[in-house]
């Protein structure tokens, strides 16, 4: 079976020039980085019209993530504050910002130009001449030590999804889970929490010090108000280091792989990120404010690939 071409596109907030009148300031919330205007922008068109002018079908929308598909192709549209613009991996450089028009999300148009390039159009694919058979995979292994962080516990059950499950539960099910593919790969975990115990918050990152830790994971389940957010979101403190930013990165890139949509990476100073010496992340891996999301967090198929998601992304970083 042929393998679909996949582009992941993040589309960033840049400085360009004003937008015309009516438009407002950019906000910024759980829908990502977007301006709000009464008028599309000239230069600008709607996602449905971007999937028709690629010949593709919007098979998800909802801002900040949305996929076109066709039948050789998927295209992955993520909207995020300072991103950039990857077609296969490569960079290709920014894109104006995303324009909210009375809930319909406009792009653009050097988006069109940017991707065709890149698709797939189903004719035949040159074949080189045969190579021998490679080698049997295995999946990739990695050594060091990393820090798994079930969030909340004991006294402290964390948010409570609209099903009525702790997030205290669900979020040590899947860390369990984590940790078990680590281990089986070579990486050596420290839990902070191994049961239904309370941690505090300066002792979690304590323990990431204690242990000259290569990489401190701290696994979360969100909630908002507005019941409409769904999927995960990564983040690092507002000082992150370089490899914090890259194991983030390489998080956010295992997530999409494994086609969880989410809200990106973001900024934020909670105290388990900034009193951990070394390389540190917080995976918020749902909305239990969200009756799918909140469903999904109790099946250990999706657990399952949470967990694989976040293995993935750890090994690369390592």
């Amino acid at each position: 079976m042929k393998t679909l071409r996949v582009l992941i596109l993040g589309l960033g907030l840049v400085a360009l020039a004003a937008l015309p009148a009516g438009c407002q300031e950019t906000q910024r919330g759980g829908d990502g980085f977007v301006r709000k205007s009464s008028t599309p922008p000239s230069y600008m068109m709607s996602i449905n019209e971007l999937g028709q002018r690629l010949g593709m079908s919007v098979a998800i929308a909802g801002n900040p993530y949305y996929e076109l598909k066709d039948a050789n192709n998927r295209v992955v549209v993520q909207t995020r504050e300072h991103g950039r613009v990857l077609v296969n991996g490569r960079d290709i450089g920014h894109v104006g910002p995303v324009v909210d028009v009375n809930g319909t999300y406009y792009v653009a148009e050097i988006l069109l130009p940017q991707i065709r390039p890149h698709l797939e159009d189903g004719s035949p694919a040159w074949t080189p001449a045969p190579q021998p058979a490679p080698s049997p995979w295995r999946p990739p292994t990695a050594s060091g030590v990393v820090v798994i962080d079930p969030g909340h516990g004991g006294r402290d059950p964390g948010a409570t999804s609209v099903l009525g499950y702790p997030e205290k539960t669900l979020v040590l099910q899947i860390s369990r889970r984590v940790a078990a593919i680590l281990e089986r790969r070579g990486v050596e975990v420290i839990m902070t929490r191994q049961s239904d115990t309370f941690v505090e918050l300066e002792e979690r990152a304590a323990i990431a010090n204690r242990a000259n830790a290569d990489l401190f994971v701290s696994i979360h389940a969100d909630w908002n108000d507005d019941s409409s957010h769904r999927g995960f979101t990564l983040y690092i403190a507002n000082a992150a280091s370089n490899a914090s930013r890259r194991a983030a990165r390489s998080l956010e890139n295992a997530f999409l792989s494994a086609r969880v949509p989410g809200k990106g990476i973001r900024t934020a100073d909670f105290r388990v990120l900034v009193r951990t010496s070394g390389p540190a992340v917080l995976i918020e891996t749902g909305f239990l404010s969200n009756p799918t999301d909140a469903r999904l967090l109790t099946q250990a198929e999706h657990q399952d690939r949470l967990a694989t998601a976040i293995a993935e992304g750890i090994l690369s970083a390592l």
